[in-house]
């Protein structure tokens, strides 16, 4: 049986060493699109509409350049293979690390993307009700005693 990667009723923090004051959209690169650029534009367009492992599939499948043809015809199989090996969390994206937003999970897994400087950010992180669970994004790098 898959064990469910989703997060649910959490929200996941900027980095504590991010080094932005509100989000910023990653930029575009000639070769094409950045993992990071899919994640925000997919999330950005389509706030709370895909769980965690939806997005993964959806940024691996668009970063690769698999066409819509192949995903009709082998999704199954390109996202089997895709899992089979382990994913990082959203915790480790770019996107709160090093761009400035946090990643907002409701009761069912769906996602929603909102910047530092956003009152949303603030409401999460204040958590009043208690509802959520809060975790920061991964750290850019080792934490220096002192630092």
């Amino acid at each position: 049986m898959k064990k469910d990667m989703n997060y649910y009723s959490t929200f996941i923090t900027a980095a504590p060493d991010c080094p932005v004051d509100e989000g910023v959209i990653p930029p575009a690169k000639q070769g094409g699109p950045t993992k990071p650029r899919i994640e925000y534009e997919l999330l950005s367009a389509h706030p709370y509409t895909f769980t965690q492992e939806e997005l993964i599939y959806e940024v691996h499948v668009r970063h690769k350049g698999i066409s819509e043809e192949e995903r009709e015809s082998r999704g199954d199989e390109i996202r089997e293979a895709l899992f089979q090996k382990p994913q990082p969390c959203l915790r480790a994206s770019m996107l709160p690390k090093k761009y400035g937003w946090g990643l907002h999970f409701d009761t069912d897994g769906k996602i929603a993307l909102y910047g530092k400087e956003s009152p949303e950010y603030q409401r999460f992180l204040e958590n009043k009700d208690g509802s959520l669970k809060l975790l920061p994004a991964m750290r850019n790098g080792k934490a220096r005693p002192g630092v």
